[in-house]
């Protein structure tokens, strides 16, 4: 007999940045004990930053595609993360979903100033996902906390 495994989707805005950051952060922790895919409101590429912010951290998300939410309606997700206010708010309906949250986190990509501005605002953005990320596979009780190991 084989198990499922949990199917995880994160959802964002037209931006793919944070759903895909979170996507990396879930592979990196666990492998492949979810099946993990990355929405979007309006499906659009992911930030170059964003990319190397993850690099940092020993974790390769070049590649990783996200997804228009059209795609991922009729599919059964066991949770549905929310990654932004926006997302939130014009989230469709996933019936199957066992569990939707909502994280608020905010856009690196109208981050301003100079390139080390921005990129230190996507780290913190990337950083602040992980310990979300860390959380979420804690309390769904898939992986014990003293398993849990990325930068």
């Amino acid at each position: 007999m084989t198990k499922h495994k949990p199917k995880v989707l994160f959802l964002s805005t037209g931006s793919a940045t944070r759903s895909l950051i979170a996507e990396g952060c879930l592979r990196a922790l666990t492998g492949d004990r979810f099946d993990v895919v990355s929405v979007g409101v309006e499906a659009s590429a992911s930030s170059p930053l964003a990319g190397e912010v993850m690099k940092e951290i020993g974790i390769d998300i070049s590649a990783q595609k996200t997804k228009s939410v059209a795609q991922s309606l009729k599919e059964p997700f066991g949770h549905v993360i929310t990654m932004c206010d926006t997302s939130k708010e014009r989230n469709p309906v996933f019936p199957f979903a066992l569990g939707v949250l909502h994280w608020s986190i905010p856009d690196p990509n109208t981050a301003a100033g100079l390139p080390e501005q921005k990129a230190e605002v996507f780290r913190l953005v990337r950083d602040e996902i992980r310990d979300k990320v860390k959380q979420f596979v804690i309390d769904s009780a898939q992986i014990k906390p003293t398993e849990l190991s990325i930068a």
